[in-house]
Formats: structure tokens, sequence, C-alpha cells
């Protein structure tokens, strides 16, 4: 297998994903090579003592394992524990899994709709059930940890692959979820359908003050924001008072997307950089002239579950003074993953860079924390809790982290469900517009 040629993220990304890991990437271009590093650093010499290792192991499995091993298996688990311990991020891809990541981007497939992560011990941590699908309709809660399918249990090395929850439309699956607070995992039986996500709808809230919610960020996200603005505004007359953008239990996806939306409501100014260990891993977005709200307020309502991609929109926005951002603090998963595709139709998908806001604060492990806090209300499902980046076991630490802000139960905030936040959000939108100057101080993670 030959990892040829690398594009990162912020060229064609996908952090986020029914939005499986957060992120996916076209196939690498042929002028975008990776660039061997230098034989005589350390990071470029062969590390002759560790392959001699790993031949001894590889030879000691092949002649005396209690049973006969075929070499292909034995690559392809070696080829997966490179990537096991690095982050929850970094995974292998079969080709059925390759191809069904890319097309989660295109927003159809048959599925439940759910957003998932990969834990250590090989289950799947629900980071954001999609909006209308049967994983949300059933009740699949984010911060749910899913530990078998139709009664099989995953091993640890297979937990990333959500192949099990793909199926004909009209086909069940019974998942096995934990949720913390219940006494005993517990069964939900789905019936799997074509998933056709709507990733933006709008409504008027008031005269003049309009709402979009946006539940994932694909191929088509942008230019459908930008339609529902124009008849958002022909409904308010021809402009808008004011907008809420609802990017809760978000989980990302394309960071394409989530730029040109900042790019629609800013004038000038940065938008995200990208940082890694080698040059074409860094990449900064700036905005172009034109603010499709002439200069309306804007409020950003966000909770835990609002990741990668969403999180770039709406420390974007703050960041440049253009929104205040209404919730509980964001899930924190700030880190780039480029899509390395193999020659026998498998990929890699690998942790490359960090997200970095216009002011420089990385996302990663930290989130970002709003400007106005909100609290799940009474009725509220109260058995989520520790939800963020922060407690994924091996998770790559952020910029800041290592303060009380970067501790696992810190910096979790709470996942917002139904209609009082957007009632929260209007009321702050409609509250007079203060300088820069005259803002309460507040943290920009």
């Amino acid at each position: 297998m030959s990892l040829r040629y690398l594009v990162p993220l912020a060229l064609a990304a996908f952090v986020s994903l029914p939005a499986i890991a957060q992120e996916t990437d076209e196939p690498a271009p042929a002028d975008a090579p990776i660039e061997s590093p230098d034989a005589e650093t350390a990071e470029g010499k062969v590390p002759l003592d560790e392959i001699r290792r790993y031949v001894s192991v590889y030879n000691a499995v092949k002649q005396a394992y209690v049973e006969p091993v075929e070499d292909r298996k034995l690559m392809h688990s070696a080829i997966r524990g490179l990537l096991f311990d690095l982050d929850p991020h970094s995974v292998y891809l079969d080709k059925d899994d390759a191809e069904s990541f890319e097309e989660q981007s295109r927003g159809a497939y048959d599925g439940v709709g759910v957003e998932l992560m990969r834990q250590p011990d090989g289950s799947l941590r629900v980071i954001a059930p999609i909006d209308d699908t049967p994983a949300a309709r059933a009740g699949i809660k984010a911060g749910d940890v899913i530990t078998a399918i139709d009664g099989k249990p995953f091993k640890p090395d297979e937990g990333d692959n959500s192949g099990p929850l793909r199926g004909e439309s009209g086909s069940k699956v019974t998942l096995t979820v934990v949720r913390e607070g219940k006494d005993a995992p517990f069964d939900v039986t789905l019936q799997r359908e074509t998933i056709r996500v709507a990733s933006v709808k709008s409504r008027m809230l008031e005269p003049g003050y309009g709402y979009v919610r946006i539940s994932a960020f694909q191929a088509d996200t942008a230019a459908d924001f930008e339609s529902q603005l124009d008849k958002l505004k022909e409904k308010a007359g021809g402009k808008l008072r004011g907008l809420v953008i609802d990017v809760r239990s978000n989980p990302g996806g394309l960071l394409t997307s989530a730029v040109q939306i900042a790019d629609d409501l800013l004038d000038s100014g940065k938008i995200v950089s990208t940082r890694g260990r080698i040059a074409i891993s860094d990449a900064e977005f700036g905005a172009t002239p034109g603010d499709r709200l002439d200069g309306a307020p804007v409020v950003v309502l966000v909770d835990a579950g609002s990741a990668s991609a969403a999180e770039v929109l709406a420390g974007a926005l703050r960041d440049n003074d253009r929104a205040r951002i209404v919730g509980s603090r964001t899930f924190g998963k700030g880190s780039v993953q480029t899509v390395l595709p193999l020659d026998n139709g498998d990929s890699v998908k690998l942790t490359t860079a960090r997200y970095y806001t216009p002011s420089g604060k990385s996302i990663q492990a930290l989130g970002i924390s709003p400007d106005v806090v909100l609290r799940p209300g009474k009725s509220a499902d109260k058995s989520i809790r520790n939800f963020s980046e922060a407690s994924l076991p091996g998770h790559l630490r952020g910029d800041g982290e290592g303060d009380s802000e970067g501790q696992p139960g810190e910096n979790a905030g709470d996942v917002l469900d139904g209609d009082a936040p957007i009632a929260s959000a209007l009321v702050e939108l409609k509250k007079p517009v203060a300088s820069a100057a005259t803002l309460p101080a507040a943290k920009k993670n």
C-alpha cells in the first residue's frame, strides 16, 4: 500500500460528519505529494530496531499461533494498530467504509442517521443524531454509547466501522445503548431509511427576525444557507433586523461550507487557520467584501454537540465581533483530518493539523465558550455528563489544555434540546448591540 498523496482537510474537508467522525475529504490530487523527511534528521531515520522487533513478532504469530493466520489479515491488523493509539479521529477505512465516508458529504445514504466516534474498547459514542432521522426519532442522544449491534459486541480494532448501521432502506437494526444515569444497557430497534439530510432549514421567529437551523455542513450547505437567507429577507420586506443561526448538535462536516457561510456574513477579517507539522497542512482563510445581512445582528446558538466546522463558524463570527454566541460550551473538536487514499481502495484518515480561530485560539479540547450561557430546563434529560473532546481517551491535547478548562468534566458543556434555547437566543438578538469596548469580557477559546 502506498501513502502517496496528502490533501489538508482545510482544502477539501468534511470535522465531523450521518456525519461519521466529523470530516471527509476528496481524493488527494497528484500535485500534492507528501514530502519525504530528510534522511539525516531524527524524524527521517528508518527505525531498524523497531522494524526487526515487528518482524520477529510477525514471524512468531505466523509460525506458532494456534491457528493459521493469513498474511493479508496480519498486515491489515498491523496497519490498524499504527493508528489505534494516536487519537480518536485517526482511523483506517476499508474500501466500503471509505466510500460511505465520502458519500456522507453528499447528504444521501441508507442508514439510521447518527454521528459516531470510536471508543478505545471498540464501542461507539454518539456525537449527535441528525435531525429528522430514525436515530433522532427513536430518542438516541448525544453522549450515548453503542456497545453492540444486533447483539454483536464490538472488538477494539473495529469500533469505528459504522458498516453494520448501514443497510437496505426498510431493514431493521437493534442497538444496545449505554446511557449515563441509566442503571442498565437497553436496546433500541431502528428501521433504516434513505437519509437525505436537509442541512439547512429556516423560519421567521418574529417580524424581521429570522432563524436558520444548520444540522451539518455538506457540499450544498452554503448554497442552501444563502437561498434560505434570501427567502427570510424577502419575508421581512427586504432586510432582516437580526438572525439566529442554530448549530446545536451539529457534528461538523465540510470546512469549506462553514468558511463560505462565515464569508457571507463578514465583510473582512480572518475566518480560520490550520497549522500542522508539514507545510501543506498550513492554511488560512479570509473573508471577502460583502455582508449578506448588511450588518444586522447575529446570534449563534451552540451546545455540547456543536463540533468541528460548527465551532469554526462560531469562532469566526465571534472573534470578528460579528455575532454573540449563546448556549453551552461546544464539543472541542478542533483537529484537522486528512484522507490518504491507498492503492487497494482503502483509505487512512489521519489527524494532520489543528484549527485556530481568527484570534489565534485553538479549539481543540477546549471548544468555544459562549458569551451567554444557557442551562438545560428542569424537564431536560440530565443523564449526559462530561460530553466533550477532552473526555475522550487518547484525545489530541489542545494548545491551552492543562488548566481547569482543559480537564475532562471541567470543560464539558450541556446538550440543549427543544425550543427554549431559541427563545433565549432571540432575547439576546433583540438586545441593543454594544460596541466591542463595552461587551462583557468573555473567554474566547
